[in-house]
Parts: structure tokens; C-alpha cells; sequence
């Protein structure tokens, strides 16, 4: 007996939202979501963890940003970027930290999210090129990692579950 629901070649498996193919287009259709919950909540920690840190926002000392900066400059890939993070230490320091929550935020709302995964993606690369450019073996550095884990958000957005997607909706029923 041959299924007439089922195109020829699926698999046969009942199809509609309560379906096999009904779940796999749903986890399809969402399966950026766990990654922009994971880089939102870090970038928002990281960047809450920076503000709040006393020792973090010093030009000198330890635990300081002057004090990252200066260990890895001599190991980083582009030093010019280290040296211009040290003329003003404390105003890239609390920069980084500002950047950092902008990114999460945005990316956690969905708003603007090309442009907020595009500014996570920035970070990331200059922090591997700076900061864990040394790190041995290079998949130990998490800076290479996350720059990575960004681009699936640059290239695709946050077409659902978004502030995002709730404008463009309210965009296309205007013009409708």
C-alpha cells in the first residue's frame, strides 16, 4: 500500500506542524537560538564582569588591563594593537566592557543583530590577534572560537524569537 500523503522519495512520516516534519522545520527554523542565548549571556557577563572589576579598570597593577596588555603584547600578532590599547588603557578597558554589553544585548533581543554579531565578531578577532594569538595549541584560545561562532548570526540574523523579525513583520503589514 503506497502513502498519497507523503511525496514520493520521504520518508513516511506524518507531515503538518504535529509531524516529524512539522518538528524538524520548527528546530530548523530556531536552531540559532541556543547560539545567540550563549553569546548574548557571555558577552553581557563579560562586559557587566569588566565595569565592576576595580582591579580590571586600572592602568597598572595586578589584574589591570594595562597589566594584560603589557604581558601580551611582545606574543600578539599585531602588537601596533596592543600599543595603541596602551595609550589610553582605562578608556579601552571600559570601551572593551561597553562593546561587550551592546553586543549581548543586542544580539539576546534581537536587535540589530548583523550589526551587533558583526561588532562580537570584532572583538573576538582582535582579542585572538592580541590576547590568546600565543595560545597553544591554537583550539585551546576560545577568542578563535567565538570569532567563528559569531558568523552563523552575521550571515543569517535572528529571523525569529527577535525584535528583529516583530519590525519587519510590522513593516510588511504597512505595505501590505
Amino acid at each position: 500500500m503506497t502513502r498519497t500523503d507523503v511525496p514520493s522519495g520521504a520518508p513516511d512520516a506524518p507531515t503538518g506542524p504535529s509531524g516529524l516534519r512539522g518538528l524538524r522545520e520548527l528546530a530548523a527554523r530556531h536552531a540559532l537560538l541556543p547560539l545567540r542565548i550563549f553569546l548574548g549571556v557571555t558577552f553581557v557577563y563579560a562586559g557587566l564582569d569588566k565595569l565592576t572589576d576595580s582591579a580590571f579598570l586600572r592602568a597598572t597593577g595586578s589584574g589591570s588591563i594595562g597589566e594584560l596588555m603589557n604581558g601580551v603584547r611582545d606574543t600578539s600578532a599585531v602588537p601596533a594593537l596592543v600599543d595603541l590599547a596602551l595609550k589610553a588603557p582605562v578608556g579601552f578597558a571600559v570601551a572593551l566592557a561597553i562593546g561587550e554589553l551592546l553586543v549581548g544585548l543586542g544580539v539576546l533581543a534581537g536587535l540589530l543583530t548583523r550589526i551587533a554579531s558583526v561588532g562580537g565578531a570584532l572583538i573576538s578577532l582582535s582579542l585572538w590577534l592580541t590576547v590568546s594569538w600565543a595560545v597553544t595549541p591554537y583550539y585551546y584560545g576560545n577568542d578563535l572560537i567565538y570569532l567563528l561562532a559569531w558568523t552563523p548570526l552575521v550571515l543569517a540574523g535572528a529571523p525569529y524569537l527577535s525584535l528583529d523579525s516583530l519590525i519587519r513583520s510590522r513593516r510588511s503589514r504597512r505595505t501590505a
